[in-house]
């Protein structure tokens, strides 16, 4: 099995590719920061069993991890071995979660179309990047959104925030002000 790595914007993450679906076509994605939040996936557990192991997330086709005071060097090969052996074994990524009620929310026109926005045009671009950005809410012409993965923590995550998300934004909808996290 070949797993191509990928540095990130983010100095202190990298995104990995095992070539098999990790979370699968579905727009979900998982993101520890720890290994008590963890919990509910093998393979994040073991990742976070590596020293330096500072956070995981899992993409549709990828893994970004985080790692604090190592330097890849050190660290790769184990991040490497542990995706490999988890592939190989056929295991799944996450247990068995019991199913929790979805809250069904009604947003109003302008956060449908926030969320349209986000969902089909920046997304896609920040996974290129090993993260994800998910909208939250929209309150008093200000988008609250969410940063997972690769840009979480990430020097450049501001200015993608205000340059790229946000100039996108009030392109396309006058009422949006601004965008924070």
């Amino acid at each position: 099995m070949f797993i191509q790595t990928e540095e990130t914007p983010n100095p202190s993450t990298m995104k990995f590719i095992p070539g098999e679906d990790v979370m699968g076509n579905s727009n979900k994605t998982i993101y520890f920061k720890d290994s008590n939040e963890a919990q509910s996936s093998p393979l994040a557990l073991s990742l976070f069993d590596i020293e330096g192991v500072v956070g995981v997330f899992f993409g549709s086709d990828f893994l970004t991890i985080t790692v604090g005071g190592k330097e890849w060097k050190n660290i790769k090969p184990s991040i490497l071995s542990v995706i490999m052996n988890h592939f190989i074994s056929g295991d799944k990524i996450l247990l068995e979660e019991k199913v929790k009620p979805t809250e069904s929310v009604n947003l109003d026109d302008i956060s449908e179309k926030i969320k349209d926005i986000i969902e089909t045009h920046v997304r896609p671009a920040v996974a290129q990047d090993g993260g994800d950005i998910v909208f939250e809410s929209y309150k008093d012409g200000i988008v609250y959104v969410s940063m997972k993965g690769s840009c979480d923590g990430c020097p450049s995550s501001a200015m993608t925030l205000k340059n790229g998300v946000e100039n996108l934004l009030k392109h396309y909808i006058p009422e949006v002000q601004g965008v924070s996290i």
